[in-house]
């Protein structure tokens, strides 16, 4: 089995991954990691997806601190998160910079708009097909149903600040299900 050269390649390696998909890059984080480079078997990559998955935050970026930490310890960690997330960065800014010139452009703002709706569709549905984990969960249905309508009212009617509601209405849900699990 090949190991990376240095940081450097492994920074580069998840810089190429990180700039090859969009919304997600297992299949290519798979491709690049066991085909290309031969940095692992098909079975390591499966049982650290697998561990992954579990930690919080995005999976691929997590295999990558995991695949990072095995070559290098931490700096190999810090150098594949930072690839994964490096560039895309950037690009975001980039984009941020043409959005501060293009904003006040009517094709723009529309533009921006419709993806607004369609991002907006595509998190109700999400939460629609999540709706039958809710039985499980020991937060239950109503009190979901009760914060996520509060997390409305104050986003939506109210304007106050995502930090704000976070805080309050994701506080008041972990306090209740922490509550209702004892």
């Amino acid at each position: 089995m090949n190991r990376p050269a240095s940081l450097t390649a492994l920074f580069l390696a998840f810089s190429r991954l990180a700039l090859q998909g969009f919304g997600g890059v297992l299949a290519v984080a798979q491709r690049e990691l066991v085909e290309r480079l031969g940095w692992m078997t098909r079975e390591e990559f499966v049982e650290t997806l697998a561990i992954a998955q579990v930690l919080p935050g995005p999976n691929v970026v997590n295999l990558s601190m995991m695949v990072g930490d095995r070559f290098f310890g931490t700096r190999g960690a810090m150098a594949a998160l930072a690839g994964m997330l490096a560039a895309p960065a950037v690009i975001v800014l980039c984009l941020a910079a043409a959005y501060g010139q293009l904003h006040a452009h009517p094709v723009a703002a529309n533009a921006l708009r419709g993806m607004g709706a369609v991002a907006s569709g595509l998190v109700l549905a999400t939460g629609f097909k999540l709706l039958p984990a809710l039985n499980k969960s020991p937060l239950g249905k109503p009190a979901a149903f009760g914060l996520a309508l509060a997390a409305l009212v104050l986003i939506g009617v109210l304007r106050w600040p995502l930090i704000g509601v976070l805080a309050l209405v994701g506080g008041a849900g972990m306090a209740l299900a922490w509550w209702r699990m004892k």
